[in-house]
């Protein structure tokens, strides 16, 4: 076991490529949760942060084992942590002045970088740990953040041949008279449809808020956020 493990922390063809397919790995993964909660950035974008980062790593190795050249191993990896935050801050949105949404997301794709960059330098069992506690975290932890919300905040996709001030009328008789609604781009890639992100005030129930929604005429699909 020990002679495995000294033969994945060599750097060569081999253990490069078993690097780049573990980062593929744990992006994927991370990301396909993210998916799951209709987050902007999903499967592919979280491969290529992962990917990415471990090939920054591995470039600084290269240069530094390979070509001979002294200096810093770590200083090419450590600009990914920086450059990250310009990405992460395009996901991150206030609306209305008070409702911030995309935190959840920013930080995932901190994290898959960091994961990345940790493959990079075959810190695998740090990758590994870290790769199940985000999608621990994203998964479970979830559930009971949105239990103790005082709000709960559901995006919607309605269809346009439906009249739109009917769904909004319902919702606010049926579900809450104060509710938020604001219009959004639509994210899915289905036709004649508009987003609708719905902010509801001291909700009992998350997922009876939700199962109301779907009920509504004209709502395709909807997601908790």
């Amino acid at each position: 076991m020990n002679d495995i493990i000294e033969t994945l922390r060599e750097f060569n063809y081999v253990t490069i490529c078993i690097r780049l397919v573990l980062a593929i790995i744990a992006g994927g993964i991370i990301g396909n949760e993210r998916g799951k909660h209709g987050s902007a950035a999903g499967l592919r974008t979280h491969i290529l942060v992962c990917v990415g980062a471990a090939m920054t790593a591995l470039t600084g190795y290269y240069v530094y084992d390979t070509l001979n050249i002294s200096g810093d191993i770590m200083r090419l990896a450590a600009q990914v942590v920086s450059g990250i935050g310009f990405l992460g801050a395009g996901m991150i949105i206030v609306k209305n002045g008070n409702v911030v949404t995309g935190l959840t997301t920013a930080a995932g794709m901190w994290a898959t970088a960091a994961i990345g960059i940790a493959l990079g330098y075959g810190f695998y069992s740090g990758a590994i740990i870290a790769t199940v506690a985000c999608v621990f975290t994203a998964a479970f932890l979830s559930r009971l953040e949105r239990k103790r919300k005082s709000t709960a905040h559901i995006y919607i996709e309605v269809d346009l041949s439906q009249n739109i001030n009917d769904i909004t009328s319902t919702i606010y008789n049926e579900i809450d008279s104060e509710a938020l609604i604001e219009p959004v781009p639509p994210k899915s890639n289905m036709p004649n449809t508009i987003g609708l992100y719905v902010t509801v005030s001291n909700p009992k129930s998350v997922d009876e808020v939700k199962a109301q929604i779907d009920k509504i005429s004209g709502v395709r699909f909807s997601l908790v956020e």
